[in-house]
Parts: C-alpha cells; sequence; structure tokens
C-alpha cells in the first residue's frame, strides 16, 4: 500500500515537472508570438510620442507616412528622396540633379508640398485647432549631394508649421544664411556618407554599423 502511494506521489511529481518544462520551454515562442501579432496589428496605427498625447489629433499613421515616401520618390526627374517623422515634425529631403537652378529646385519644393497636401490636409495635419498643437511639416531640396562647398550650391527650405497659414519658402544657401547652410552642407553629406556605407555593406553582404562595415562571415570567424 504505501510503495502504491510512493508511485502516485512520484508519478504527481514528474508530471508537475514536465508541465513546467513546457511551460518554460513555449513560453519565448508565445512572447515572439505576441510581438508580431502586436506589430502587425500597429500598421495602421498613429505615429505619436507621449509628450503630445493630448495633441496631435488626428494623427499621422504609419499607412500614411508610408504613402506620402512612396508619392515623393515617384516624383520625377530627381536624384533621391527621404522622409521622417520626429519629434511631431514631418520631414522630407530631396535631391535634384547637379544642374538644376533655383526656380527648378522652388517649384520642386512647391510639388512635394502639393504631394504631402494631397495625402495629409494641412487645415487637419499642419494646422492648430482648438489651442492643440499639430504637426510642422518641413521640406528640403537642394541640387548637390556632393561638392557641397560648390558655388552653385542650391538649399530651399518650405516650411509649414502648425501656427502658419501658409508655408513660407526660403533660399539657405545665399550668403545671407552662410552659417546655416554651412550646417545643412554637413548634414546631408553626413545622411548621404550614412545611406553609400549601407548601400556598399548591403551589397558586399556586410553589415554597416555606422562609419564602419563589419562583414558577417568575419564577425562569425573572430
Amino acid at each position: 500500500m504505501a510503495r502504491r502511494v510512493k508511485v502516485k506521489k512520484n508519478r504527481h511529481i514528474t508530471g508537475l515537472l514536465f508541465w513546467v518544462c513546457l511551460i518554460l520551454l513555449a513560453a519565448p515562442f508565445v512572447i515572439l508570438g505576441w510581438i508580431l501579432l502586436s506589430s502587425q496589428m500597429d500598421t495602421g496605427t498613429p505615429v505619436l510620442g507621449h509628450r503630445y498625447e493630448d495633441d496631435l489629433n488626428p494623427a499621422i499613421t504609419k499607412n500614411q507616412l508610408q504613402e506620402v515616401t512612396n508619392s515623393i520618390a515617384n516624383m520625377g526627374d530627381i536624384e533621391s528622396s527621404e522622409v521622417d517623422l520626429a519629434t511631431a515634425t514631418l520631414r522630407v529631403y530631396i535631391n535634384t540633379h547637379d544642374d538644376k537652378d533655383e526656380e527648378y529646385i522652388r517649384n520642386k519644393a512647391n510639388e512635394a508640398y502639393e504631394i504631402v497636401a494631397s495625402i495629409l490636409d494641412p487645415n487637419v495635419y499642419f494646422t492648430q485647432n482648438e489651442g492643440k498643437k499639430m504637426y510642422d511639416l518641413e521640406i528640403h531640396v537642394s541640387n548637390l549631394k556632393e561638392r557641397l562647398d560648390n558655388s552653385n550650391f542650391i538649399y530651399v527650405i518650405q516650411t509649414k508649421t502648425s501656427s502658419m497659414s501658409a508655408p513660407k519658402t526660403q533660399l539657405v544657401s545665399s550668403p545671407r544664411n552662410a552659417e546655416l547652410a554651412e550646417r545643412l552642407r554637413k548634414e546631408a553629406a553626413e545622411r548621404e556618407k550614412e545611406r553609400a556605407g549601407e548601400a556598399e555593406a548591403e551589397a558586399q553582404g556586410g553589415v554597416y554599423v555606422g562609419g564602419e562595415e563589419e562583414n558577417e562571415e568575419e564577425g562569425q570567424g573572430g
């Protein structure tokens, strides 16, 4: 009788250990599945920060941001583009061909503004409403991404803050804005250097880590 009770107790402990081990093994997969599911469900959710919790209503969603990115990239007669949304400011960067003049670049800035406005109504997304802060919009257009010290360098920024009734365009590469123009040249050069590094690393099968390139095979071998 005592042996039968002992056998049952051992089976109970074994069964308990089995379920504990099963739960421990399954936990990482459950967590990973939840993360992937949450990421998929967040595709159409607003891009927000906690500091703007009571503002930015309606908010720009990831789908809208992707639509802006694709539409800007499909603009004709440009070399490259980039769209970024951070700290409640939507920034559009466009690089045209080197030989383009100021009039052309200003027109491209206007065209980009119209593209953004066709997706995100400025009266809704870039205009304060009932005291609530909304997004700011910056459109950067330049004709040179290399030789930025060239005298032919033209850089235009079109700005529409939520407190402005209409966008304002400024030629920041002119001598009267020399300090700002120099800072923007450096920022543009850094962005181009980073994009070039990423492209080279991808082509060679390596990993770009910012200023350096690490080959995956070498990293594994060392």
